[in-house]
């Protein structure tokens, strides 16, 4: 069956407006056994005082940032123990973040793939999404160029600013077990 290979927890990340609440819960359906797990919706049990990980306060939204990520690692964690493939939709910001993640769900394997179609391409999924699914964001020639830097040879840095949904969750759940294991 495709994607047999991949196991563990794939985190998918990306700009928003990138594809990875789409991409990642079509890829969990071509698997064996998979899960999904977005970020947003941990964030979102927050009812009162949430910050966006880039938001203001600075100093809040990092401390909740670790919060989602202690969260989502433990949850991943017992998927993965479980026997499912994890798909992780999480924007993550840098590699000090990255080997925070990684070193939670140590010693299970950890994929990363970075979905990265262009920002024109990133900006308008965003706009022609519902307007309760939209971000207000301006913010992506800055978060792109800050991506590029820490993550450009980090797991899979992949462009899918000319591939459908579907084709995007099928080369993931094919190729991601090679091409995006971090040592």
């Amino acid at each position: 069956m495709i994607g047999e290979e991949l196991q563990g927890c794939v985190i998918v990340s990306g700009m928003p407006g990138a594809g990875k609440s789409t991409v990642t819960g079509l890829a969990a359906r071509l698997l064996p056994r998979a899960a999904r797990i977005k970020a947003d919706d941990v964030n979102e049990m927050i009812l009162s005082g949430r910050v966006w990980r880039l938001g203001e306060p600075v100093s809040e939204a990092k401390r909740q940032a670790e919060l989602c990520d202690r969260n989502l690692s433990s949850l991943a964690n017992h998927y993965v123990d479980f026997g499912f493939t994890v798909l992780l939709d999480q924007l993550v910001t840098d590699l000090a973040e990255l080997d925070f993640l990684v070193g939670l769900m140590a010693p299970r394997p950890v994929h990363l793939v970075t979905l990265a179609p262009t920002v024109e391409v990133c900006r308008q999924r965003n706009a022609t999404r519902e307007l309760s699914e939209r971000w207000e964001f301006d913010g992506y020639h800055r978060l792109e160029a800050e991506l590029r830097q820490d993550f450009s040879d980090v797991g899979w840095w992949f462009d899918t600013s000319t591939l459908s949904p579907e084709a995007t969750a099928e080369m993931l759940v094919r190729e991601a077990a090679h091409r995006a294991l971090l040592k």
